[in-house]
């Protein structure tokens, strides 16, 4: 009877242990929110078509949940109401690339106060409104690679324009300014005449452009550092007589720039890849709401396939440097 009776107590012990276990685990598992929304500028634009495309790749293998909302027009205050609604639902992370660095930001931290992680990608808040802030590269790298290729087509000598997207842009600001900066410095024989701004919208940046063309007649090149109105430069030079005199370059995506690039109206341009950008924020997002990462300078994450990345200087995240597109190597990518 006595062996018996420690038997049945040890068994129990043991059942007992495994629920508790099971308890743990499943209350773990519970806790863990990966329910992320990503929030674009905008909806129907490629770049992000591709971005956040390999976010949700990304949240599939942690096994989360994806969804993504947006104006369908980009505009400072746009993200403002989809952001309350993803905090009323409980979302745990939002993803969002900002049009403009303050207007979201109260919504934003609201969401902070309630639990929900926020990751910004492409481009950035004020760094008190989000957790972590996915680069594409430095700053300083992406506005160097536009103003190399410029400086090599006009041979030093010329003037520019820049054709933007939202005026209110923090990322596209930032290039515009460090390559500005540059010419100046550095090229002083290539003079800036004007910015423009497309707003992400494919016919008014090709009217931009077309503005452009009319306004300085002897201008010798469009910086695009935004992927609809470097398109909108390419459909534009294909069928002008500029075609070949005026150099295009920027930040484009090649599926949407290979045709342009074929046909000689754009030579070189530049970007990171968007798909990866977009699967690094999910990651960094999984990593903040795991607990095993609170975006301080050091923190360091696994990143799925991308490997391992480090949190670093304002809670930022490089991707990597930009690559350079041209005839000899556009055929290799596909996004």
């Amino acid at each position: 009877m006595i062996k018996r009776t420690r038997s049945k107590s040890r068994a129990s012990a043991l059942v007992a242990i495994a629920l508790s276990v099971t308890l743990v685990s499943a209350h773990a598992s519970a806790a863990a929110n990966y329910s992320i929304a990503f929030v674009p500028k905008n909806l129907g634009n490629p770049y992000f078509e591709a971005s956040d495309g390999d976010g949700a790749k990304a949240i599939a293998e942690f096994g989360g949940k994806y969804q993504e909302v947006a104006p369908s027009t980009a505009s400072p205050t746009g993200q403002v109401p989809f952001i309350n609604t993803l905090t009323q639902q409980q979302v745990g992370g939002i993803a969002i690339s900002a049009v403009d660095p303050k207007a979201a930001c109260d919504a934003l931290n609201q969401a902070r106060a309630a639990g929900v992680k926020v990751v910004t990608y492409d481009s950035d808040t004020d760094a008190a409104c989000r957790d972590i802030f996915i680069n594409q590269a430095t700053a300083e790298g992406i506005a160097k690679a536009q103003v190399d290729i410029v400086v090599k087509g006009l041979k030093g000598k010329g003037t520019v324009a820049f054709c933007s997207g939202a005026p209110t842009a923090p990322t596209q600001n930032q290039w515009i300014d460090l390559m500005k900066k540059n010419f100046a410095k550095n090229h002083k024989g290539i003079k800036v005449v004007a910015t423009v701004y497309g707003e992400n919208i494919d016919q008014l940046a090709f009217d931009k452009v077309s503005g452009l063309i009319q306004k300085y007649p002897k201008l010798g090149a469009i910086i695009a550092p935004d992927t609809t109105c470097i398109a909108a430069s390419g459909k534009y030079m294909s069928t002008s007589s500029k075609k070949g005199k005026v150099l295009v370059t920027g930040l484009g995506l090649p599926n949407e720039m290979r045709p342009y690039v074929k046909n000689g109206s754009v030579k070189e341009f530049a970007l990171w890849n968007p798909g990866d950008l977009g699967y690094l924020a999910s990651y960094a997002l999984k990593a903040l709401i795991d607990g095993t990462i609170k975006g301080a300078e050091g923190d360091k994450f696994k990143a799925g396939k991308l490997g391992d990345y480090t949190v670093g200087k304002g809670g930022v995240v490089l991707l990597g440097p930009p690559t350079v597109f041209n005839a000899k190597n556009i055929d290799k990518f596909n996004f």
